[in-house]
């Protein structure tokens, strides 16, 4: 056994006995829980960095998933999105925003959203951040503002309900992205992404990074989270985080 990852709130215990089994050519991962202890993730073990049990539903079962989860949501979407659309039309312009992301091997595609933002977000940032060293630090270390001038009123409600990611089941249709995966992430953020597992997957709508930390940690931070992911996809992964993301929803944490 070249390594194996641990799914464990007690982690941290086995720091040094980490250490010496790293002697013997044998390294252990575990998921830090303190953000969500009932997701209970199992553990996947990897043999010479092969993933046992779970090539069937990575290859076809998480597609056939994500369609599954498309065709249930459907009825909620058509109910939903109308008001949305209107709503954030009336606040100063298209209720559409689409953002060029990395997929998949790297591929860009299209990503689109509920607009939360202003219509000229991009200078009022760059002019935000001239003046305030504080959120510059921030934003360079998190790729996001937790008091954010460019964000509407309208948009602080439909982030904080977790609305404005509706249009991406178009991206899970076609294909570009999945319902559960690792964030999207922009062109401009592969240098400061510490990790590769993010190109092994469609990045989705939720995901384990979304709902543990979601807005408590640092940009480079997601990395680990999408390595452990990776090592833990599986059905029963997967179905645990979207019953998770429920929760997380419910609660209305997003900005």
């Amino acid at each position: 056994m070249s390594g194996a990852l641990l799914a464990t709130g007690l982690g941290i215990l086995l720091g040094e006995s980490n250490m010496k089994l790293n002697k013997f050519g044998i390294n252990f991962e575990w998921l830090d829980q303190r953000y969500n202890p009932a997701l209970d993730l199992d553990p996947v073990l990897t043999l010479g960095g092969t993933r046992v049990g779970q090539a069937f539903y990575r290859k076809f079962g998480k597609r056939l998933m994500d369609l599954t989860l498309v065709a249930l949501c459907a009825p909620l979407l058509i109910t939903l999105l109308p008001p949305l659309i209107a709503l954030v039309a009336m606040d100063r312009g298209n209720p559409f925003y689409s953002q060029i992301r990395l997929g998949q091997n790297g591929r860009p595609f299209r990503m689109w959203k509920l607009r939360s933002m202003v219509p000229d977000a991009e200078n009022l940032l760059q002019a935000h951040l001239a003046a305030c060293p504080e959120a510059r630090e921030e934003w360079e270390r998190d790729q996001k503002l937790k008091n954010d001038p460019r964000i509407t009123k309208v948009g602080l409600f439909i982030r904080k309900a977790s609305l404005d990611e509706l249009p991406q089941f178009w991206n899970v249709i076609t294909g570009d992205m999945s319902v559960i995966g690792p964030r999207p992430m922009l062109e401009t953020q592969r240098a400061l992404y510490p990790g590769n597992d993010y190109y092994l997957l469609r990045p989705g709508i939720t995901g384990l990074w979304q709902i543990t930390v979601r807005n408590e940690s640092s940009f480079a931070e997601r990395a680990h989270f999408d390595s452990l992911y990776n090592a833990c996809l599986s059905f029963k992964t997967d179905l645990k985080i979207l019953l998770a993301t429920v929760l997380v929803v419910c609660s209305c944490t997003g900005h």
